[in-house]
């Protein structure tokens, strides 16, 4: 049978220094974390903003539509208000899928919350 021959201030001095490397790791593992959710809130926020271009786009088509409507009685108007309506459809399923990516439970670091956990579990002597 094998003993460790180590004292216990040096016993000490390596949890110590294991303790540093594992907070020390925490919170390289909670930057990290964090930068890719900042990512994924500004890919949102730039799918908001296409969105709203298309909408904006849809907006002056109709309105297009509309005065073709009032001057010519129908026949180009059914046309410019199909392309209206299109560009309207995209524009909306843009702004929803951004502020789906925004919704806050997508933006919360939960594989480091898992990783601390396991850790204080780990301390604990489970």
């Amino acid at each position: 049978m094998r003993t460790d021959a180590r004292t216990l201030p040096e016993l000490v001095s390596q949890l110590t220094t294991d303790l540093a490397t594992l907070v020390r790791k925490e919170s390289e593992l909670v930057r990290t974390e964090m930068t890719e959710k900042l990512h994924t809130a500004g890919k949102a926020a730039g799918e908001i903003v296409a969105g709203g271009v298309f909408v904006l786009a849809a907006l002056g088509v109709l309105l297009a539509a509309l005065v073709a409507a009032l001057s010519e009685y129908m026949h180009p108007a059914f046309a410019a208000l199909i392309v209206g309506v299109a560009v309207a459809a995209v524009g909306v399923v843009l702004i929803r899928a951004g502020l789906k990516m925004l919704k806050p439970e997508n933006l919360k670091p939960d594989r480091t919350a898992r990783q601390l956990q396991k850790d204080a579990q780990l301390v604990k002597g489970k």
